[in-house]
């Protein structure tokens, strides 16, 4: 038989499109040619291919004119992990092992000159595709991926999974009837794996770690409650970073299929660790990345900091130091949930619900309001350096606090904070009443919803509508407000919201008209 059929996956963004590797060998002038719409890296598969063969003890049909072919062409296909159904379409089409056995099964790897597999990125999203695009058939789904992969797409609940570590172990499996008279033992080389049932692990910081800073820390626990996007302003040494490395700790632990979802992104971008598995993470890139380090992008376009924080938190220290453009670009991600990445020859989209913890200094120095340090910066430098955040931007931030200067001897002679573990506790149970009232958390809230179950007694929104009026907020910025203290209401476990709810939210939008931007 010269044409076999082999299948495998191309990374569409999170995505995994399936792809029929067509194999066909036919007289005439030896070659090798591929073709499909693949990119250099699966151009350079021919010679790996060639030599891993070679190199395994296997027949390389190099008299023979060789026509591979990835469908759908239109489709683009990157990486090296074409290179295993690639080197098994030839073998098959050869006749070294059966085509017909290759047909429930799904291959991908890269492999080394001398036929070992190695890692590729995505397979998680891979795992994901499969079992979903199987349905009810998902047991006669199986997937053939290299050491380090197999683990990640064995997560996935009731995945059928199978680890091989070189050519040779795949090749063993798929012989012809006449020549496989038994199944192989698996011997280290050929493994299944089934879904592993790894323990949440918890995060490795506390807010016990940080003393005083009551209302910074207040105002995280509403963050966390609510779902809430967070601002913090202080002096250099507040302790703002120290508290926004400990919020994640404050949020509910993940289910499996946020878990699933955040370590799909994190397997993209080959940031993922199964130690870290069903850990919220914490992204917190430096001030001078750029916005498509940020929001994702390139040639084929990969996921950015805000995906990576999928189910997690953004840290952006020292905010009015990140590019315009940057921060500009987070607006749309911070209402959707999701960014479109739009490109000549495609559109991709990445999930990209995450919390925004951002802290900034009050003034280019550092020292505006601080109680023992003078400020040495003018007002029009201050308002400069504060202008540098757009009011569209801050009105999609809902909480901003002030953190102050603490004394030496304060943080000497106080004691410890309250725990994260009792913060959560309280977090969850907010959480809890607001997925049993509206099936959400409160920062989702928008429109009808928001009028429906935020229950505010008619005091309540008179007053906020006064605040409103005074303060010159916008539609947006009221409706945020609203959201707030519909989440302190829920840690209160208040039916209704009142004035005292809505006064605390007022507070929370007023820092840097203090400081006077």
């Amino acid at each position: 038989m010269s044409l076999s059929l082999v299948r495998s996956r191309a990374l569409l963004g999170l995505d995994a499109r399936p792809v029929q590797v067509e194999v066909h060998l036919a007289n005439g002038l030896p070659s090798f040619t591929l073709v499909g719409l693949a990119d250099t890296e699966v151009k350079e598969a021919r010679e790996r291919v060639r030599s891993a063969i070679a190199n395994a003890g296997l027949e390389f049909p190099s008299n023979k004119r060789i026509t591979v072919n990835l469908a759908p062409a239109d489709l683009p296909k990157d990486s090296g992990r074409f290179d295993l159904p690639i080197a098994l379409g030839i073998l098959a089409a050869s006749g070294q092992i059966s085509a017909a056995r290759l047909a429930d099964w799904e291959f991908a790897g890269e492999l080394s000159l001398g036929g070992e597999l190695r890692p590729v990125r995505g397979a998680l999203a891979m795992s994901l595709a499969l079992h979903r695009d199987a349905g009810v058939d998902a047991t006669n789904a199986r997937l053939v991926l290299p050491p380090g992969s197999a683990e990640e797409a064995a997560l996935v609940p009731q995945a059928r999974v199978y680890r091989a570590r070189h050519l040779l172990d795949v090749i063993a499996r798929f012989l012809p009837e006449s020549a496989a008279a038994s199944e192989p033992p698996d011997d280290g080389g050929w493994a299944r794996l089934s879904a592993q049932a790894i323990a949440h692990t918890g995060h490795p910081t506390d807010l016990a770690d940080v003393k005083g800073q009551a209302a910074a820390r207040r105002a995280l626990e509403i963050a966390a409650a609510g779902g809430h996007s967070l601002l913090m302003l202080g002096p250099p040494g507040s302790g703002k970073s120290m508290l926004a490395h400990r919020f994640a700790g404050l949020l509910p632990p993940m289910s499996t299929l946020e878990a699933l979802e955040s370590a799909a992104v994190a397997s993209l971008a080959r940031r993922f660790e199964l130690e870290r598995w069903g850990q919220r993470p914490t992204c917190a890139p430096h001030h001078s990345a750029s916005a498509v380090a940020l929001v994702g992008g390139g040639s084929p376009p990969r996921p950015g900091e805000i995906s990576l924080a999928h189910h997690g938190v953004l840290f952006l220290d020292e905010l009015p130091e990140f590019p315009r453009a940057a921060l500009e670009a987070l607006r749309e991600p911070l209402e959707s949930g999701h960014i479109r990445i739009s490109r000549a020859a495609m559109q991709t989209e990445f999930p990209a619900r995450f919390q925004l913890v951002a802290a900034m200094n009050p003034c280019p120095c550092g020292f505006l309001g601080h109680p023992t340090q003078a400020c040495r910066c003018t007002p029009d430098q201050v308002s400069r350096y504060q202008g540098k955040l757009s009011g569209p931007l801050l009105d999609r931030i809902d909480l901003h606090v002030e953190v102050p200067a603490l004394p030496p001897e304060h943080l000497l002679t106080h004691r410890m904070g309250e725990a994260s573990a009792a913060v959560r506790e309280r977090v969850v149970a907010a959480r809890d009443r607001s997925q049993a009232r509206q099936g959400m958390a409160n920062q989702s809230l928008a429109g009808r919803m928001l009028d429906q179950h935020a229950l505010a007694e008619p005091a309540a929104l008179q007053f906020l509508h006064t605040a409103a009026a005074r303060l010159c907020w916008s539609a947006r910025g009221t409706h945020r407000a609203l959201r707030v203290a519909r989440t302190i209401a829920d840690l209160a476990g208040a039916q209704g919201v009142n004035v005292s709810h809505v006064a605390e939210a007022v507070q929370y939008r007023r820092v840097l008209k203090k400081t006077g931007a």
